[in-house]
């Protein structure tokens, strides 16, 4: 399949599943300043819900969802 344009993009990931479940797919169109950094605690409670991949720590990493 080309993801030769946004709409196609999203299909193919709102199609996906895992474990059985499909995402939450939305474009995001915002434009992000520069430099604009999290507080260190707040870094440092997302740090916690993140698993990186040896070898690939900066590319590859799996969020958990936040606890509700």
């Amino acid at each position: 399949m080309l993801l030769c344009d946004v709409e196609t993009a999203l299909n193919a990931a709102r199609n996906m599943t895992w474990k059985g479940l499909h995402p939450i797919v939305r474009l995001v169109s915002d434009i992000y300043e520069k430099g604009v950094k999290l507080a260190k605690k707040a870094m440092a409670d997302l740090e916690r819900r993140i698993d990186r991949l040896p070898g690939l720590k900066d590319w590859f990493v799996e969020i958990k969802p936040a606890a509700t």
